[in-house]
């Protein structure tokens, strides 16, 4: 076969990088260059109008980001310190293991957005059952919803509850992986097991755990359904992310070209921002 024809298989797969990719990403950066909104319904060019007005004019975006990041890095660390718990857990011989494995993946099975309906009944100030334990136990009814800092720790735990399992089936998957001649030796050598996570366990884990985390947290910046169902941004803009926010000004205010400006800017950070956690979580946990 001549060289030149094993291109051929690769246009398949070219085609459908460069429509589901390539060819959004181009539109997005045209549309952020236009002034399309409810007034002006066409792509007519305005230049870098729409990425002055953000980085001068609209200090709502960037709180909202400060708070995606916040409510996305808390969410990841709390989801890989319980995650990597339950995965140590299931991974001894325990009675019952397999029956614990699937007890542990049952949030990450619902429906999200039905799950945060009943969550939502949940945390229901007046008529929620949360309260009303507490109630019984001699606490005063907490905001929950109304509360702007409150506000912040139910979504938190909302994607705690629907995410932890996603984390605990890949370093699960990673514990059972690893080798068994390293454990085999420090059981030798007299090392208790606090000593064995430290030095033969997180250590062998490290790179499986860098993967799990930066998964987690490309995820985890994407937080929507949870706020939009949950707390609709509010009180106020207590909860309100990026993504929301873009649909604000995307889809409910129907300025198109400046939510495009916000989408673009925002993907861009992202990339950075992953890219550079990425390397020094590699850094600090993976030892040459």
């Amino acid at each position: 076969m001549n060289f030149k024809h094993k291109y051929v298989f690769l246009f398949p797969g070219l085609f459908v990088l460069i429509g589901i990719l390539i060819f959004p990403i181009i539109f997005t950066i045209r549309l952020s260059l236009s002034g399309w909104n409810s007034y002006t319904p066409e792509m007519n060019f305005i230049g870098i109008t729409n990425y002055i007005r953000l980085f001068t004019d609209d200090p709502r975006f960037w709180e909202s980001f400060f708070r995606l990041s916040f409510l996305s890095v808390t969410t990841v660390i709390l989801q890989y310190i319980i995650g990597f718990a339950l995965a140590l857990i299931v991974w001894r011989e325990i009675k019952f293991k397999r029956f614990f494995r699937v007890i542990f993946l049952i949030p990450m099975m619902t429906t999200p957005v039905i799950m945060t309906v009943i969550w939502r009944t949940f945390f229901h100030e007046s008529l929620g059952p949360v309260n009303d334990l507490l109630g019984n136990l001699g606490v005063k009814p907490i905001l929950w919803l109304s509360d702007p800092v409150i506000a912040k720790f139910t979504v938190i735990i909302v994607e705690v509850w629907q995410w932890t399992p996603f984390m605990f089936l890949l370093l699960l998957a990673g514990l059972l992986s690893l080798p068994k001649e390293p454990f085999l030796a420090a059981a030798i050598d007299g090392a208790s097991p606090f000593r064995k996570f430290v030095y033969v366990t997180f250590p062998l884990m490290a790179p499986i755990s860098i993967g799990a985390i930066i998964i987690r947290l490309i995820e985890a910046s994407k937080i929507m359904d949870t706020v939009f169902v949950l707390t609709s941004g509010g009180p106020g803009t207590a909860t309100e992310t990026s993504s929301f926010y873009i649909y604000i000004k995307g889809l409910r205010e129907f300025q198109m070209g400046y939510a495009a400006t916000l989408s673009f800017t925002y993907l861009v950070i992202m990339i950075i921002s992953l890219t550079i956690i990425a390397k020094v979580l590699t850094k600090l946990m993976i030892k040459e």
